[in-house]
């Protein structure tokens, strides 16, 4: 199966705190690829690296083969990765249709034309990325006055936006009850299913992650400490000692067993 994004060796220190320690995977073309572990394990730091928020301490990124380690944001989303993030950012004075079509802008490079007016601009297509992500019957209201559960789908649309080749969605379903949580996961997973994405995710909800992820990493202490299947990870007495159940996490006793119950 074709690699789509790979890290090799991903080390990011700050001073002598080793945040991510030698971290090495890949995405495979039209794989869901969970990234758990505890608060602090280094999750979104090995994100913002792949992104470009962060340059590596040492280690490289390659998409589709091709080197992309110290690339501004920019240049990487410009590549064909996105990315959500845990806390939503819209535009909340636009509507939801002119917030997507604000991002189509963007991909088409039509940022500094003057005409026509942006609010007629890729309309339709932003219209139908509303639709598949079910938000059709809210394409005219503003962001301001929208759901949390409803942002959460609207960034999904603003980041399909580009037609991104890999998608990083760091804890897509944070914030969220448990029932909008299983019905966004399950959403996005017929959306990227539908378009060919590839995914990286986070999130500390397992019962979303043992449902959706074809393959699951554990970072713990900056350390990749298990990779595979679902029923491999499960089993994995490690990950049960330091994360799921066992009691153990950075050190210290932790009363209830899993640091997320």
């Amino acid at each position: 199966m074709k690699r789509i994004l790979e890290a090799r060796g991903l080390t990011k220190a700050f001073g002598g705190l080793v945040a991510v320690d030698d971290v090495s995977f890949c995405v495979q073309s039209g794989e869901l690829l969970a990234l758990i572990g505890p608060n602090g394990a280094g999750k979104s730091t090995c994100f913002n690296m792949l992104m470009g928020q962060l340059k590596p301490t040492k280690g490289h990124v390659l998409l589709n083969g091709v080197e992309i380690t110290g690339l501004a944001p920019r240049r990487i989303w410009e590549k064909g990765v996105g990315r959500t993030f845990q806390i939503t950012a819209t535009y909340p004075s636009m509507t939801v249709a002119e917030n997507v079509q604000m991002a189509l802008i963007s991909h088409h490079k039509k940022v500094y034309s003057m005409r026509p007016f942006a609010r007629e601009l890729y309309r339709e297509e932003a219209i139908d990325l509303l639709s598949m992500v079910e938000l059709f019957d809210q394409i005219d209201r503003h962001c301001a006055v929208l759901a949390y559960g409803d942002l959460k789908r609207l960034e999904l649309a603003i980041a399909l936006a580009h037609d991104p080749i890999i998608l990083l969605m760091d804890e897509p379903t944070a914030g969220m009850a448990p029932s909008e949580r299983i019905k966004l996961m399950q959403l996005t997973t017929e959306v990227i299913e539908s378009r060919g994405v590839s995914v990286l995710f986070t999130e500390h909800d397992m019962d979303i992650v043992f449902a959706h992820a074809h393959r699951i990493m554990v970072l713990n202490r900056g350390k990749l400490i298990a990779e595979g299947s679902v029923d491999a990870v499960r089993r994995d007495p490690h990950v049960q000692d330091v994360y799921l159940g066992g009691g153990t996490v950075f050190g210290r006793e932790h009363a209830s067993g899993s640091p997320y119950q």
